[in-house]
Protein backbone atom coordinates (compact mmCIF):
# COMPACT_ATOMS: atom_id res chain seq x y z
CA UNK A 1 0.00 0.00 0.00
CA UNK A 2 0.86 3.63 -0.54
CA UNK A 3 -0.47 6.05 1.48
CA UNK A 4 0.66 8.79 -0.58
CA UNK A 5 -1.58 10.67 -3.21
CA UNK A 6 -0.85 10.35 -6.89
CA UNK A 7 -2.93 12.85 -8.37
CA UNK A 8 -3.90 16.79 -8.00
CA UNK A 9 -6.90 17.32 -5.84
CA UNK A 10 -9.27 19.80 -7.36
CA UNK A 11 -12.80 19.84 -5.58
CA UNK A 12 -15.79 21.90 -5.82
CA UNK A 13 -15.90 24.47 -2.75
CA UNK A 14 -19.69 23.13 -2.34
CA UNK A 15 -18.64 19.82 -1.89
CA UNK A 16 -19.23 19.22 1.58
CA UNK A 17 -23.15 19.77 0.25
CA UNK A 18 -23.11 16.98 -1.97
CA UNK A 19 -24.61 14.74 0.39
CA UNK A 20 -28.03 17.28 0.25
CA UNK A 21 -28.01 18.40 -2.77
CA UNK A 22 -30.80 18.17 -5.49
CA UNK A 23 -31.31 14.63 -7.00
CA UNK A 24 -31.46 14.03 -10.68
CA UNK A 25 -33.39 11.18 -11.50
CA UNK A 26 -32.03 8.97 -8.98
CA UNK A 27 -34.84 9.72 -6.54
CA UNK A 28 -38.18 11.27 -6.40
CA UNK A 29 -39.14 14.05 -4.21
CA UNK A 30 -40.36 11.96 -1.65
CA UNK A 31 -37.20 10.46 -1.41
CA UNK A 32 -38.44 7.08 -2.59
CA UNK A 33 -36.08 4.38 -4.40
CA UNK A 34 -36.81 4.39 -7.83
CA UNK A 35 -36.22 1.66 -10.76
CA UNK A 36 -33.43 3.41 -12.13
CA UNK A 37 -29.52 2.20 -10.82
CA UNK A 38 -26.86 4.47 -12.56
CA UNK A 39 -23.09 3.50 -12.53
CA UNK A 40 -19.40 4.96 -13.00
CA UNK A 41 -16.85 1.94 -13.95
CA UNK A 42 -13.89 1.00 -15.71
CA UNK A 43 -13.78 0.04 -19.38
CA UNK A 44 -11.34 -1.83 -21.36
CA UNK A 45 -12.38 -1.75 -24.74
CA UNK A 46 -15.36 -1.15 -26.97
CA UNK A 47 -18.45 -0.10 -24.72
CA UNK A 48 -21.52 -2.55 -24.28
CA UNK A 49 -24.98 -1.25 -25.94
CA UNK A 50 -27.47 -0.79 -23.34
CA UNK A 51 -29.49 -2.48 -26.23
CA UNK A 52 -27.24 -5.54 -26.57
CA UNK A 53 -27.94 -8.73 -24.99
CA UNK A 54 -25.61 -8.18 -21.96
CA UNK A 55 -26.89 -5.35 -20.59
CA UNK A 56 -30.08 -6.17 -20.99
CA UNK A 57 -29.66 -9.34 -18.83
CA UNK A 58 -28.08 -7.62 -16.35
CA UNK A 59 -31.01 -5.15 -15.88
CA UNK A 60 -33.32 -8.21 -15.72
CA UNK A 61 -30.88 -9.65 -12.70
CA UNK A 62 -31.22 -6.32 -10.72
CA UNK A 63 -34.36 -5.26 -12.38
CA UNK A 64 -33.54 -2.01 -12.42
CA UNK A 65 -32.94 -0.23 -15.51
CA UNK A 66 -29.58 0.55 -15.51
CA UNK A 67 -27.42 3.24 -16.70
CA UNK A 68 -23.50 2.88 -16.89
CA UNK A 69 -20.84 5.91 -17.41
CA UNK A 70 -17.87 3.69 -19.36
CA UNK A 71 -14.74 5.05 -18.99
CA UNK A 72 -11.42 3.89 -20.58
CA UNK A 73 -9.12 2.62 -17.80
CA UNK A 74 -6.55 5.20 -19.10
CA UNK A 75 -8.29 7.47 -18.55
CA UNK A 76 -10.34 6.82 -15.07
CA UNK A 77 -8.36 8.24 -12.21
CA UNK A 78 -8.93 11.55 -13.81
CA UNK A 79 -12.79 11.31 -14.50
CA UNK A 80 -13.16 10.37 -11.24
CA UNK A 81 -11.42 13.23 -9.56
CA UNK A 82 -13.38 15.56 -12.08
CA UNK A 83 -16.96 13.50 -11.26
CA UNK A 84 -15.77 14.03 -7.47
CA UNK A 85 -16.01 17.62 -8.16
CA UNK A 86 -18.70 17.90 -9.74
CA UNK A 87 -23.00 17.82 -8.45
CA UNK A 88 -23.44 14.84 -10.91
CA UNK A 89 -22.31 12.14 -9.14
CA UNK A 90 -23.97 8.41 -9.86
CA UNK A 91 -25.55 6.28 -7.34
CA UNK A 92 -22.56 3.91 -7.68
CA UNK A 93 -18.57 4.70 -8.64
CA UNK A 94 -15.97 2.93 -8.70
CA UNK A 95 -13.31 4.66 -6.69
CA UNK A 96 -9.79 4.46 -5.25
CA UNK A 97 -11.26 4.27 -1.39
CA UNK A 98 -7.69 5.88 -0.51
CA UNK A 99 -7.43 8.80 -2.85
CA UNK A 100 -7.20 12.08 -1.83
CA UNK A 101 -10.43 13.62 -3.89
CA UNK A 102 -12.39 10.88 -2.45
CA UNK A 103 -11.42 10.83 0.88
CA UNK A 104 -12.07 14.44 0.73
CA UNK A 105 -15.43 13.71 -0.57
CA UNK A 106 -16.59 10.75 1.95
CA UNK A 107 -15.25 12.97 4.91
CA UNK A 108 -17.71 15.60 3.79
CA UNK A 109 -20.30 13.44 3.44
CA UNK A 110 -20.71 12.98 -0.02
CA UNK A 111 -20.55 8.94 0.18
CA UNK A 112 -23.22 6.76 2.41
CA UNK A 113 -20.84 5.67 5.70
CA UNK A 114 -21.68 1.69 4.81
CA UNK A 115 -19.58 0.09 8.43
CA UNK A 116 -22.22 -2.50 9.84
CA UNK A 117 -24.97 -1.62 6.81
CA UNK A 118 -23.46 -4.66 4.52
CA UNK A 119 -23.98 -7.74 7.01
CA UNK A 120 -27.77 -8.25 6.29
CA UNK A 121 -26.73 -8.20 2.39
CA UNK A 122 -24.90 -12.08 1.98
CA UNK A 123 -23.33 -11.53 -1.04
CA UNK A 124 -21.99 -8.27 -0.05
CA UNK A 125 -21.29 -8.86 3.47
CA UNK A 126 -17.40 -9.12 3.54
CA UNK A 127 -15.97 -12.29 2.30
CA UNK A 128 -12.36 -12.31 4.55
CA UNK A 129 -11.73 -10.25 7.57
CA UNK A 130 -8.08 -9.30 6.43
CA UNK A 131 -9.67 -7.65 2.94
CA UNK A 132 -12.28 -5.84 4.71
CA UNK A 133 -9.99 -3.87 7.17
CA UNK A 134 -7.31 -3.37 4.08
CA UNK A 135 -10.50 -1.75 2.08
CA UNK A 136 -11.27 0.74 4.92
CA UNK A 137 -10.66 4.28 5.19
CA UNK A 138 -9.68 5.56 8.68
CA UNK A 139 -11.68 2.85 10.45
CA UNK A 140 -14.87 3.55 8.61
CA UNK A 141 -16.11 1.53 5.05
CA UNK A 142 -17.22 3.90 2.33
CA UNK A 143 -17.86 1.10 -0.30
CA UNK A 144 -17.93 -2.60 -1.42
CA UNK A 145 -14.84 -4.10 -2.15
CA UNK A 146 -14.21 -5.59 -5.86
CA UNK A 147 -12.42 -9.26 -5.02
CA UNK A 148 -8.90 -9.54 -5.85
CA UNK A 149 -6.96 -12.97 -4.66
CA UNK A 150 -5.15 -11.85 -1.24
CA UNK A 151 -1.88 -13.55 -2.30
CA UNK A 152 -0.49 -13.50 -5.84
CA UNK A 153 3.23 -13.02 -6.34
CA UNK A 154 5.32 -15.46 -7.56
CA UNK A 155 8.49 -15.74 -9.82
CA UNK A 156 7.80 -17.03 -13.88
CA UNK A 157 11.26 -18.67 -14.92
CA UNK A 158 12.10 -20.24 -18.30
CA UNK A 159 11.65 -23.85 -17.25
CA UNK A 160 13.48 -24.91 -20.50
CA UNK A 161 16.51 -22.99 -19.49
CA UNK A 162 16.36 -24.35 -16.12
CA UNK A 163 16.82 -27.88 -17.43
CA UNK A 164 19.56 -26.20 -20.00
CA UNK A 165 21.72 -25.07 -17.06
CA UNK A 166 20.71 -27.83 -15.01
CA UNK A 167 19.53 -26.50 -11.56
CA UNK A 168 16.17 -26.78 -10.07
CA UNK A 169 13.68 -23.99 -9.26
CA UNK A 170 14.93 -21.54 -6.64
CA UNK A 171 13.54 -22.10 -2.92
CA UNK A 172 15.50 -19.10 -1.52
CA UNK A 173 17.16 -15.70 -2.23
CA UNK A 174 20.54 -16.85 -2.77
CA UNK A 175 19.48 -20.14 -5.08
CA UNK A 176 17.45 -17.16 -7.03
CA UNK A 177 20.89 -15.60 -8.12
CA UNK A 178 22.89 -18.33 -8.87
CA UNK A 179 19.80 -19.32 -11.10
CA UNK A 180 20.37 -15.77 -12.64
CA UNK A 181 23.64 -15.97 -13.43
CA UNK A 182 23.56 -18.90 -14.99
CA UNK A 183 20.79 -17.59 -16.79
CA UNK A 184 23.29 -14.84 -17.94
CA UNK A 185 26.62 -16.78 -18.33
CA UNK A 186 25.71 -20.05 -19.28
CA UNK A 187 24.15 -19.44 -22.68
CA UNK A 188 20.73 -21.09 -22.18
CA UNK A 189 19.35 -20.15 -25.40
CA UNK A 190 22.23 -22.56 -27.11
CA UNK A 191 22.96 -19.50 -29.59
CA UNK A 192 26.54 -19.88 -28.57
CA UNK A 193 26.70 -15.80 -27.41
CA UNK A 194 26.41 -14.12 -24.25
CA UNK A 195 23.48 -12.01 -24.83
CA UNK A 196 21.01 -13.20 -21.95
CA UNK A 197 19.96 -12.63 -18.68
CA UNK A 198 18.76 -13.31 -15.15
CA UNK A 199 15.49 -11.23 -14.15
CA UNK A 200 13.63 -8.85 -16.04
CA UNK A 201 11.91 -5.62 -14.97
CA UNK A 202 10.21 -2.71 -16.59
CA UNK A 203 9.65 1.03 -15.69
CA UNK A 204 7.53 0.09 -12.79
CA UNK A 205 4.01 2.72 -13.30
CA UNK A 206 3.49 2.27 -9.45
CA UNK A 207 5.43 4.08 -6.51
CA UNK A 208 7.12 3.03 -3.41
CA UNK A 209 4.79 -0.36 -1.97
CA UNK A 210 3.03 -0.95 -5.31
CA UNK A 211 3.43 -4.12 -5.74
CA UNK A 212 6.24 -3.59 -7.66
CA UNK A 213 9.33 -6.55 -8.37
CA UNK A 214 11.67 -4.29 -5.83
CA UNK A 215 8.63 -3.95 -3.23
CA UNK A 216 8.65 -7.78 -3.10
CA UNK A 217 12.31 -8.49 -3.24
CA UNK A 218 12.17 -6.02 -0.17
CA UNK A 219 9.74 -8.02 1.60
CA UNK A 220 12.21 -11.55 0.96
CA UNK A 221 14.37 -9.30 2.89
CA UNK A 222 12.39 -8.77 5.56
CA UNK A 223 11.47 -5.48 5.11
CA UNK A 224 7.70 -4.40 5.97
CA UNK A 225 5.41 -4.09 2.76
CA UNK A 226 4.40 -0.33 2.79
CA UNK A 227 4.87 0.17 6.66
CA UNK A 228 5.78 -1.69 9.58
CA UNK A 229 6.14 -2.01 13.23
CA UNK A 230 9.98 -1.17 14.78
CA UNK A 231 10.45 -0.83 18.41
CA UNK A 232 6.59 0.39 19.18
CA UNK A 233 5.76 2.58 16.29
CA UNK A 234 4.83 2.17 12.38
CA UNK A 235 7.64 3.46 9.97
CA UNK A 236 7.85 3.36 6.14
CA UNK A 237 9.51 0.15 4.97
CA UNK A 238 12.01 2.43 3.20
CA UNK A 239 13.43 3.29 6.60
CA UNK A 240 14.73 0.07 7.22
CA UNK A 241 17.94 -1.64 7.55
CA UNK A 242 16.28 -4.71 5.68
CA UNK A 243 15.08 -2.40 2.81
CA UNK A 244 18.98 -1.25 2.45
CA UNK A 245 20.26 -4.84 2.54
CA UNK A 246 18.06 -5.65 -0.79
CA UNK A 247 18.50 -3.19 -2.73
CA UNK A 248 21.97 -3.74 -1.98
CA UNK A 249 21.57 -7.18 -3.31
CA UNK A 250 19.57 -6.54 -6.17
CA UNK A 251 22.39 -3.57 -7.61
CA UNK A 252 24.74 -5.71 -7.14
CA UNK A 253 22.73 -7.95 -9.76
CA UNK A 254 22.74 -4.73 -12.02
CA UNK A 255 26.14 -4.06 -11.96
CA UNK A 256 26.93 -7.88 -13.35
CA UNK A 257 24.54 -7.32 -15.88
CA UNK A 258 22.16 -9.64 -14.13
CA UNK A 259 18.84 -7.92 -15.27
CA UNK A 260 17.94 -6.35 -18.41
CA UNK A 261 20.03 -3.30 -18.80
CA UNK A 262 17.03 -1.17 -19.67
CA UNK A 263 15.19 -2.06 -16.49
CA UNK A 264 14.71 1.81 -15.77
CA UNK A 265 13.11 2.01 -18.78
CA UNK A 266 11.62 -0.98 -20.55
CA UNK A 267 7.93 -0.66 -21.50
CA UNK A 268 5.87 -2.42 -18.58
CA UNK A 269 3.74 -3.11 -22.01
CA UNK A 270 6.28 -4.96 -23.08
CA UNK A 271 7.41 -6.94 -20.12
CA UNK A 272 6.70 -10.01 -21.72
CA UNK A 273 8.53 -9.47 -24.75
CA UNK A 274 12.58 -10.33 -23.49
CA UNK A 275 11.19 -13.67 -22.23
CA UNK A 276 10.12 -15.40 -25.13
CA UNK A 277 11.77 -14.10 -26.90
CA UNK A 278 14.66 -15.66 -25.40
CA UNK A 279 16.84 -12.72 -24.30
CA UNK A 280 15.36 -12.46 -20.13
CA UNK A 281 14.64 -15.82 -18.36
CA UNK A 282 12.62 -14.66 -14.93
CA UNK A 283 9.91 -12.54 -13.76
CA UNK A 284 8.96 -11.17 -10.40
CA UNK A 285 4.60 -10.33 -10.61
CA UNK A 286 1.66 -11.51 -10.50
CA UNK A 287 0.89 -15.62 -11.10
CA UNK A 288 -1.01 -14.97 -13.52
CA UNK A 289 1.91 -13.90 -15.74
CA UNK A 290 2.75 -17.39 -16.20
CA UNK A 291 -0.10 -18.50 -17.99
CA UNK A 292 0.12 -15.26 -20.04
CA UNK A 293 3.66 -16.47 -21.36
CA UNK A 294 2.71 -20.06 -21.39
CA UNK A 295 -0.12 -18.50 -24.02
CA UNK A 296 2.42 -16.53 -26.01
CA UNK A 297 4.82 -19.89 -26.50
CA UNK A 298 1.45 -21.73 -27.69
CA UNK A 299 1.05 -19.04 -30.28
CA UNK A 300 4.87 -19.55 -31.69
CA UNK A 301 4.63 -23.71 -31.56
CA UNK A 302 1.54 -25.36 -30.50
CA UNK A 303 3.21 -28.35 -30.24
CA UNK A 304 6.35 -27.63 -28.20
CA UNK A 305 5.22 -24.02 -25.81
CA UNK A 306 5.81 -25.72 -22.12
CA UNK A 307 8.66 -23.67 -21.24
CA UNK A 308 6.93 -22.09 -18.27
CA UNK A 309 7.27 -22.89 -14.74
CA UNK A 310 6.14 -20.77 -11.61
CA UNK A 311 7.53 -20.65 -8.00
CA UNK A 312 6.14 -18.53 -4.78
CA UNK A 313 7.72 -16.53 -2.30
CA UNK A 314 11.53 -17.58 -1.05
CA UNK A 315 13.24 -17.62 2.01
CA UNK A 316 15.73 -15.18 3.04
CA UNK A 317 19.66 -16.87 3.54
CA UNK A 318 18.63 -17.54 7.12
CA UNK A 319 16.09 -19.72 6.21
CA UNK A 320 13.62 -16.93 7.66
CA UNK A 321 10.42 -16.68 4.86
CA UNK A 322 8.08 -13.08 4.17
CA UNK A 323 6.04 -13.34 1.53
CA UNK A 324 4.29 -10.16 -0.28
CA UNK A 325 0.85 -10.06 -0.04
CA UNK A 326 -1.54 -8.26 -2.13
CA UNK A 327 -4.71 -6.15 -0.61
CA UNK A 328 -7.89 -8.82 -1.65
CA UNK A 329 -9.18 -6.42 -3.52
CA UNK A 330 -9.04 -3.55 -6.42
CA UNK A 331 -11.10 -0.55 -5.37
CA UNK A 332 -14.46 -0.09 -3.93
CA UNK A 333 -17.52 0.40 -5.09
CA UNK A 334 -19.07 3.59 -3.23
CA UNK A 335 -22.97 5.03 -3.10
CA UNK A 336 -23.61 8.45 -3.69
CA UNK A 337 -25.51 10.46 -0.99
CA UNK A 338 -26.41 13.18 -3.82
CA UNK A 339 -28.97 10.72 -5.22
CA UNK A 340 -29.59 7.80 -2.92
CA UNK A 341 -30.78 10.39 0.17
CA UNK A 342 -32.43 7.97 2.00
CA UNK A 343 -32.04 4.57 3.88
CA UNK A 344 -34.58 3.21 1.57
CA UNK A 345 -33.19 4.29 -1.07
CA UNK A 346 -29.92 2.72 -0.21
CA UNK A 347 -31.47 -0.34 0.51
CA UNK A 348 -32.60 -0.96 -2.35
CA UNK A 349 -28.98 0.36 -4.30
CA UNK A 350 -27.54 -2.33 -1.98
CA UNK A 351 -30.42 -5.00 -2.71
CA UNK A 352 -29.17 -4.42 -6.29
CA UNK A 353 -25.65 -4.92 -6.02
CA UNK A 354 -26.30 -7.65 -3.74
CA UNK A 355 -27.57 -9.54 -6.99
CA UNK A 356 -24.57 -8.64 -8.68
CA UNK A 357 -22.63 -10.52 -6.51
CA UNK A 358 -24.94 -13.52 -5.92
CA UNK A 359 -23.56 -16.67 -7.83
CA UNK A 360 -26.29 -16.08 -10.35
CA UNK A 361 -25.19 -12.74 -11.03
CA UNK A 362 -21.23 -13.85 -10.76
CA UNK A 363 -21.55 -16.40 -13.55
CA UNK A 364 -23.47 -13.25 -15.70
CA UNK A 365 -20.50 -10.68 -15.17
CA UNK A 366 -17.56 -12.96 -15.45
CA UNK A 367 -18.67 -15.61 -18.18
CA UNK A 368 -21.90 -14.20 -19.71
CA UNK A 369 -25.15 -15.70 -21.14
CA UNK A 370 -24.78 -19.80 -20.92
CA UNK A 371 -25.89 -21.02 -23.96
CA UNK A 372 -25.03 -18.15 -25.86
CA UNK A 373 -21.05 -17.06 -25.16
CA UNK A 374 -20.45 -20.11 -23.19
CA UNK A 375 -21.52 -23.70 -21.85
CA UNK A 376 -20.82 -25.26 -18.55
CA UNK A 377 -18.59 -28.43 -18.46
CA UNK A 378 -18.49 -29.51 -14.87
CA UNK A 379 -16.58 -26.71 -12.75
CA UNK A 380 -15.34 -25.14 -16.07
CA UNK A 381 -16.72 -22.59 -18.40
CA UNK A 382 -16.12 -23.69 -22.35
CA UNK A 383 -16.61 -20.96 -24.97
CA UNK A 384 -19.05 -21.45 -27.54
CA UNK A 385 -20.09 -20.35 -30.72
CA UNK A 386 -17.36 -17.54 -30.74
CA UNK A 387 -17.09 -17.03 -34.50
CA UNK A 388 -20.80 -15.28 -34.30
CA UNK A 389 -20.51 -11.85 -34.39
CA UNK A 390 -23.20 -10.89 -32.01
CA UNK A 391 -21.52 -13.51 -29.53
CA UNK A 392 -18.18 -11.91 -29.38
CA UNK A 393 -20.28 -8.93 -28.50
CA UNK A 394 -21.42 -10.43 -25.68
CA UNK A 395 -17.79 -11.62 -25.00
CA UNK A 396 -16.57 -8.34 -25.33
CA UNK A 397 -19.35 -6.68 -23.02
CA UNK A 398 -18.38 -9.86 -19.88
CA UNK A 399 -14.26 -9.41 -20.10
CA UNK A 400 -13.92 -5.81 -21.01
CA UNK A 401 -16.76 -3.91 -19.47
CA UNK A 402 -19.59 -6.03 -17.38
CA UNK A 403 -17.37 -8.03 -14.79
CA UNK A 404 -15.84 -4.81 -13.35
CA UNK A 405 -19.86 -4.30 -11.79
CA UNK A 406 -18.50 -7.49 -9.60
CA UNK A 407 -17.81 -7.37 -6.16
CA UNK A 408 -17.16 -11.47 -6.26
CA UNK A 409 -17.47 -12.21 -9.63
CA UNK A 410 -13.57 -11.41 -10.60
CA UNK A 411 -12.01 -14.61 -8.94
CA UNK A 412 -14.97 -16.69 -9.43
CA UNK A 413 -16.33 -17.02 -6.08
CA UNK A 414 -19.55 -18.72 -7.29
CA UNK A 415 -18.96 -18.34 -11.17
CA UNK A 416 -16.79 -20.66 -13.49
CA UNK A 417 -13.39 -20.81 -14.24
CA UNK A 418 -12.79 -20.65 -17.84
CA UNK A 419 -11.57 -24.43 -18.53
CA UNK A 420 -7.95 -24.52 -19.60
CA UNK A 421 -7.29 -25.49 -23.18
CA UNK A 422 -4.60 -28.15 -22.63
CA UNK A 423 -2.73 -29.86 -19.75
CA UNK A 424 0.03 -27.50 -19.11
CA UNK A 425 -2.33 -24.80 -18.78
CA UNK A 426 -4.44 -26.43 -16.14
CA UNK A 427 -1.32 -27.49 -14.16
CA UNK A 428 -0.30 -24.20 -13.97
CA UNK A 429 -3.62 -22.35 -12.84
CA UNK A 430 -3.57 -25.24 -10.41
CA UNK A 431 -0.48 -24.31 -9.15
CA UNK A 432 -1.21 -21.17 -8.26
CA UNK A 433 -3.82 -22.20 -5.85
CA UNK A 434 -1.23 -24.13 -3.95
CA UNK A 435 1.51 -21.22 -3.75
CA UNK A 436 -0.71 -18.85 -2.52
CA UNK A 437 -1.86 -20.89 0.85
CA UNK A 438 1.24 -21.87 1.12
CA UNK A 439 2.37 -18.26 1.26
CA UNK A 440 -0.20 -16.75 3.04
CA UNK A 441 1.45 -18.54 6.34
CA UNK A 442 4.47 -15.83 5.86
CA UNK A 443 2.15 -13.28 4.24
CA UNK A 444 3.53 -9.74 5.84
CA UNK A 445 0.21 -7.70 5.62
CA UNK A 446 0.63 -3.80 5.99
CA UNK A 447 -0.97 -2.67 9.69
CA UNK A 448 -1.58 1.55 8.02
CA UNK A 449 -3.24 -0.44 4.99
CA UNK A 450 -6.77 1.02 6.00
CA UNK A 451 -5.97 4.76 7.11
CA UNK A 452 -4.65 7.63 5.31
CA UNK A 453 -2.85 10.19 6.44
CA UNK A 454 -3.64 14.24 5.60
CA UNK A 455 -0.89 14.87 5.10
CA UNK A 456 -0.37 12.39 2.16
CA UNK A 457 -3.23 13.86 1.10
CA UNK A 458 -1.90 17.61 1.10
CA UNK A 459 1.85 16.77 0.09
CA UNK A 460 1.92 13.28 -1.57
CA UNK A 461 2.18 15.02 -4.75
CA UNK A 462 5.84 16.22 -4.12
CA UNK A 463 6.46 13.19 -1.79
CA UNK A 464 5.40 10.53 -3.57
CA UNK A 465 8.30 10.30 -5.96
CA UNK A 466 11.12 10.80 -3.96
CA UNK A 467 11.45 7.32 -3.08
CA UNK A 468 10.91 5.21 -6.07
CA UNK A 469 12.88 7.52 -7.90
CA UNK A 470 15.82 7.21 -5.81
CA UNK A 471 15.53 3.66 -5.53
CA UNK A 472 16.15 3.48 -9.04
CA UNK A 473 19.02 5.86 -9.09
CA UNK A 474 20.57 3.56 -6.69
CA UNK A 475 19.88 0.36 -8.11
CA UNK A 476 21.64 2.02 -11.75
CA UNK A 477 24.51 3.56 -9.56
CA UNK A 478 23.91 6.77 -10.13
CA UNK A 479 23.85 7.98 -6.54
CA UNK A 480 25.64 6.32 -3.81
CA UNK A 481 23.63 4.15 -0.37
CA UNK A 482 24.95 7.87 1.54
CA UNK A 483 22.48 9.64 -1.14
CA UNK A 484 19.85 7.36 -1.02
CA UNK A 485 19.73 7.72 2.43
CA UNK A 486 19.52 11.27 1.84
CA UNK A 487 17.09 10.89 0.05
CA UNK A 488 15.06 8.86 2.81
CA UNK A 489 15.48 12.15 4.97
CA UNK A 490 14.45 14.44 1.97
CA UNK A 491 10.71 12.84 2.34
CA UNK A 492 10.94 12.76 6.45
CA UNK A 493 12.14 17.01 6.21
CA UNK A 494 9.48 17.51 2.92
CA UNK A 495 6.72 16.09 5.55
CA UNK A 496 6.97 12.57 5.73
CA UNK A 497 7.62 12.87 10.07
CA UNK A 498 4.11 14.59 9.77
CA UNK A 499 2.82 11.66 8.13
CA UNK A 500 4.18 9.22 9.99
CA UNK A 501 3.01 10.78 13.52
CA UNK A 502 -0.57 10.63 11.62
CA UNK A 503 -0.26 7.40 10.69
CA UNK A 504 0.22 6.16 14.53
CA UNK A 505 -2.40 8.01 15.55
CA UNK A 506 -4.86 6.77 12.57
CA UNK A 507 -3.85 2.96 13.14
CA UNK A 508 -4.30 3.60 17.12
CA UNK A 509 -7.44 5.24 16.77
CA UNK A 510 -9.05 2.43 14.14
CA UNK A 511 -7.29 -0.53 15.90
CA UNK A 512 -4.84 -0.89 13.44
Amino acid sequence: MTIFSRRPVALAASLALLAVAGCSGGSDDKGQATDELTVMAQLFGTAPDPAGEMHQAVEKLIGKKLKVTWVPNAEYGDKANVTLASDKLPDVMVVNEKGPSFVKAAEAGAFWDLTGKLDKYPNLKPANEQTAKNSMTNGKTYGIYRVRPLLRSGIVIRKDWLAKVGLKEPRTVDELRAVAKAFTEQDPDGNGKKDTYGLIIPKWPGGYSSASPYDVIETWFGAPNGWGERDGKLVPGFDTPEFLTANQWLRGWVQEGLVNPDFATLDSGSWNNPFVQGKGGMIIDVNVRATQLLDLFKEKNPKDFDKVTLVGNLERSDGKKFSYPFTGYHSVMAVSKQRVRTEEQLDSVLQALDKLASKEGSILLTNGIEGRNFKVDGEFAVPINQDDPKVKVIQNDVDKAFIQLGTRASVGMGAYRLKPADEASRAMRDKFDVLMNEDLKTAVFNPALGVVAPTSIAKGQTLDTIIPDARIKYLSGAITEDQLKAQIKRWYDGGGTQIAQEVNDLAAKVGG
